[in-house]
């Protein structure tokens, strides 16, 4: 099947190329980045409940440290351990200076 359909106000061909909205680009249909990251979400949360106290200070130090592989400033870590029934939950926030920062550490831990 051709991607060249009728346009219902000409019989002039209407191209694919032709019929991107207003956040792409009209050579080729891509989206433009900004309308996927527009930097409003730089924070990674990050929650689980370990056996004991030793198991989430080794995955604290053990995402700290990709984090910081990642960032280009200073990423914000917050973390929390509190005992939970069945051991001690870790919370943490992984704030970063970009989304583009946020996604690549997001997706190194995939």
């Amino acid at each position: 099947m051709s991607d060249v359909t009728m346009s219902s106000k000409s019989t002039q061909p209407l191209h694919s190329i032709n019929k991107c909205g207003a956040e792409e680009t009209a050579a080729c249909c891509c989206v433009d980045v900004g309308t996927i990251m527009d930097n409003t979400d730089c924070t990674a949360s990050y929650s689980r409940v370990f056996e004991n106290e030793a198991q989430a200070k080794e995955t604290l130090e053990a995402l700290t440290a990709r984090a910081r592989g990642v960032e280009s400033e200073p990423c914000e870590i917050n973390s929390r351990m509190e005992k939970v029934e069945g051991g001690v939950e870790l919370n943490i926030d992984f704030t970063f200076s970009c989304q583009a920062e946020t996604m690549i550490f997001q997706l190194a831990l995939r």
